[in-house]
């Protein structure tokens, strides 16, 4: 199951990171002084987020 985890960084800040079922780290935020604020973050991911597009910026050939 894929799962956010809220955790505080070793400069107080507060951050998430989102994991896949095996339980491999897929991305983490940025620091967020009030913990309210990373979990609006979650939140607004969740809810805006199902249909992102995927733009490769690469130059390589596929």
């Amino acid at each position: 199951m894929y799962k956010f985890e809220v955790y505080k960084d070793k400069a107080g800040e507060f951050r998430f990171r989102f994991k896949a079922s095996n339980g491999e780290s897929m991305f983490s935020s940025e620091g967020y002084k009030a913990k309210a604020s990373a979990l609006s973050a979650i939140e607004s991911i969740k809810k805006n987020c199902p249909g992102a597009a995927v733009v490769d910026l690469t130059k390589e050939e596929a």
